[in-house]
């Protein structure tokens, strides 16, 4: 019995602590982020972006390039995200191991891996570094990321599927609230849209490969559009 007791005050003493989640969002303010305050606020307990329509073409929203929400009170390395998303017209999503360039016209702008979602039917689910390597795995791909001649021109290597695209799309309510998750760990990073993986990337370009850094959303520059996000749950895994 002694023995049986000494062994598990040794476990208890060994096991490593269990990540603890940590509060990015207060759901009331934004408290711990920066951005643009006339394009960001928060409504109905949502963080809301707009790209207001340019007076002189309604068409047209009126930001001329991609402008980002920056969560300021930490950084990201390796981490579980869930979160919820609402979008109407145009593109967004969200940034994370980032990092910040000189600020535009209209807010910051963020450089690094993107886990993109639309109100289009294209990139919903993909991997996609903004201001870098591009597109690092299309919706349904599991890729290997590996240095290729230009620092922003990488060898994507095919190295089998996760789902079928068209019917991870079917599964995104239009217009309606629908629930990501990001899970990065080291080199290996995968996105969940409603519960279904969409893609599944290994990153070997160690030279450009991001390991840790800022967290951000996205308004996207293009026609008027609005998104929200709501429900986060952010646990860092070490």
């Amino acid at each position: 019995m002694k023995t049986i007791r000494t062994l598990a005050l040794l476990a208890a003493f060994t096991l490593p602590a269990l990540a603890e989640d940590v509060t990015i969002f207060n759901g009331t303010d934004l408290t711990g982020w920066e951005g643009n305050k006339a394009l960001w606020s928060v409504q109905d307990g949502t963080i809301t972006g707009i790209t207001p329509p340019d007076p002189a073409d309604p068409k047209k929203g009126i930001i001329k390039h991609n402008t980002f929400l920056v969560w300021k009170d930490g950084t990201v390395g390796d981490f579980e995200l869930s979160f919820q998303y609402r979008i109407e017209k145009g593109n967004s999503g969200v940034q994370y191991r980032s990092k910040e360039l000189a600020p535009g016209a209209f807010g910051p702008i963020i450089s690094g891996y993107q886990a993109d979602f639309e109100a289009g039917t294209t990139y919903s689910g993909i991997l996609y570094e903004e201001r870098g390597r591009g597109i690092l795995a299309k919706r349904g791909e599991k890729t290997v990321i590996k240095a290729g001649v230009d620092a922003k021109k990488p060898v994507v290597e095919q190295a089998g599927t996760v789902g079928d695209s068209a019917a991870i799309q079917a599964s995104i309510k239009s217009e309606d609230w629908n629930e990501y998750k990001i899970i990065a760990k080291g080199n290996h990073v995968q996105h969940f849209i409603n519960g279904m993986q969409t893609i599944d990337v290994t990153d070997q370009d160690a030279a450009n490969a991001p390991k840790e850094g800022l967290l951000a959303l996205q308004i996207h520059a293009g026609p008027p559009m609005k998104v929200q996000f709501k429900s986060f749950k952010f646990t860092p895994t070490k």
